[in-house]
């Protein structure tokens, strides 16, 4: 049992994962440190107040701190769009995907390139052009 729990932990894909959750956890810190260091500040200059997580309601005994959420959602949107352009960088340098399917002309379902007779709707494919 200790060798299978060894061999799970040194798995290639866990470590990989563990490397990227730490990656992740690394960048959220940075990403809240921007947002609450330098793009707060600079809309509460626009706005007129320095510092978003001291908006706050009060009810009663209590409040309901809607600054925090602002910054929580700022945060979120910058992660998003830095992880957008991440992805779309990543799509340009990996360069086109080979294509391997392509559309039947009578029912538009994808079919392999080199495909005869279409296996969806089994019209015969020689002498059309998709």
């Amino acid at each position: 049992m200790l060798k299978e729990f060894k061999t799970f932990i040194t798995r290639g894909n866990l470590v990989e994962i563990a490397v990227g959750l730490v990656l992740a956890l690394a960048f959220a810190a940075v990403v809240a440190s921007f947002v609450a260091d330098i793009v707060t500040p600079i809309i509460a200059a626009i706005f007129g107040q320095p510092d978003f997580s001291r908006l706050q309601i009060d009810i009663g005994e209590s409040a309901i701190t809607y600054g925090k959420f602002l910054n929580a959602v700022l945060a979120f949107v910058i992660v998003a769009f830095v992880m957008f352009l991440v992805v779309k960088a990543y799509n340009r340098m990996s360069g086109p995907k080979d294509v391997t399917t392509k559309p039947c002309p009578y029912c538009r379902s994808e079919i392999a390139l080199d495909a005869t007779r279409c296996p969806n709707c089994t019209s015969q494919l020689e002498g059309v052009s998709a």
